[in-house]
Order: structure tokens, then sequence, then C-alpha cells
């Protein structure tokens, strides 16, 4: 599960892009934040039943894991863009080579949870 910040400001947007990306791509899956910091039941329940959250916060404020906090949802890991060595800009655009870094960094923090193998062989995990 990923929550992206999705701030209003460069490094917020690339969070946000970037669990897009990978989710369109087949590796993991966004939710919504918003849902969480709401209080819908339904978001803390589909929390607890995944095996990986991954806060990704634009910069240290983080706002992701702060929202988790609150709620009483831990995470496995915080990802700030900002100590990639991308700054934070007021602008909204987003550079394809700091979109490739934020992806390639959301998929490292996800690399050690090791596949379940069921008893069909299926190594997805659920």
């Amino acid at each position: 599960m990923m929550l992206p910040c999705a701030g209003a400001c460069s490094v917020g947007q690339l969070s946000h892009q970037a669990a897009v990306e990978l989710t369109a791509a087949g590796f993991g899956r966004m939710y919504s934040l918003a849902a969480i910091a709401a209080g819908l039941p339904s978001a803390a329940a589909d929390a607890g039943k995944v095996r990986m959250i991954v806060a990704i916060d634009g910069c240290d404020t983080g706002c992701s894991r702060r929202i988790l906090e609150q709620r009483g949802i831990g995470c496995n890991h915080q990802l700030i863009i900002t100590d990639l060595g991308i700054d934070r800009e007021d602008g909204l655009q987003i550079d394809g080579e700091q979109l490739q870094l934020v992806k390639d960094a959301i998929q490292a923090c996800c690399a050690e949870v090791q596949p379940i193998v069921r008893l069909g062989g299926c190594m997805c995990g659920i």
C-alpha cells in the first residue's frame, strides 16, 4: 500500500505521480490518504490487510506518516523525497528523471518483503 502525501508543491506531486505510475504498472497499490485522514472505518480495515505500507512524503514535514500515526496505523517505511536530493519547489511541474528516481526508491523500500508461496505456487503474496 502506497500512501503519497500529494502535497501542493513539486515533491508532493512527485509522490502522487510515482504512486499512480507504479500502481498502473502492477507494483503495489496506491491508496487514499484522505480516506485515512477522514477516519473512514474501511480505510483502517484495508490498511490492516496489507503486508507493507509505505508513506511517501515529499518533505520532512511528513504529512503521510503523521496522518498514519494519528490514526494508529503503522507503516513499514517512510520515503522522504527531499532526502533523495530533490529540492522542494513551489511549482507543480514534474521532472521525468526525478520521477524515475522516486519510483526506484519506492521499489527499493519494498524489496525486503519476500513473497508468500501458496500451495498453487503463486508468488503474488495475496
